[in-house]
């Protein structure tokens, strides 16, 4: 086995040999978001924890109804959390059950940025007791960060050739690439 192969997995890198040029490469994609996540929250309050369930579901169920009539897949919905918590009152120093609330928490992937207004007016409309985020994301964000990787060991050849030429040097083959990304910390191992 090479000295290389042999070496833990948690270990430095060796360092490069003395003829060696080490840059590194950038490229900055700016893609507007084509996609959004709306995290919508029901709850319902009731002196039973079974009544207090019954009706969240019973709204969180409407909830759904109506997205899908807008179109929203259900495979777009994803239930987060369920809750049920009780609720208590303070009266003269004593803790006084005062009922529970049920809580659900979906996720709603939305295809298009334009239609989360009406998404949330939706859910607001059919019983959903808050918006609790809405974050935006990329449908093909894997394919857009391998181009931008591509673009980025461009610029790092380039570089890298821009320093060969002012040195005198040519340019040789490329040694090493390390896209910046954490070394997998190493498994552990039985004592």
């Amino acid at each position: 086995a090479s000295a290389a192969a042999a070496q833990p997995r948690d270990m430095p890198p060796p360092p490069p040999p003395a003829d060696t040029i080490v840059t590194s490469g950038e490229h900055v994609s700016r893609v507007a978001p084509d996609m959004a996540v709306v995290t919508v929250v029901a709850e319902a309050r009731a002196k039973a924890p079974r009544e207090a369930q019954r009706a969240n579901a019973a709204t969180m169920t409407a909830v759904q109804q109506r997205l899908k009539t807008l179109g929203i897949a259900e495979a777009a919905m994803q239930t987060r959390s369920v809750d049920l918590q009780p609720e208590h009152d303070y009266t003269d120093g004593r803790q006084v059950l005062r009922g529970y609330v049920a809580r659900n928490v979906l996720e709603v992937r939305v295809d298009g940025v334009d239609r989360v207004t009406e998404i949330v007016d939706a859910a607001v409309g059919a019983g959903a007791s808050r918006v609790e985020g809405l974050r935006f994301e990329l449908k093909d964000r894997d394919r857009l960060q391998r181009e931008a990787l591509t673009k980025a060991v461009e610029d790092a050849l380039a570089r890298a050739a821009a320093i060969a030429k002012g040195a005198g040097r040519a340019l040789g083959a490329v040694v090493r690439i390390d896209d910046g990304r954490a070394p997998a910390s190493p498994e552990p191992r039985v004592m």
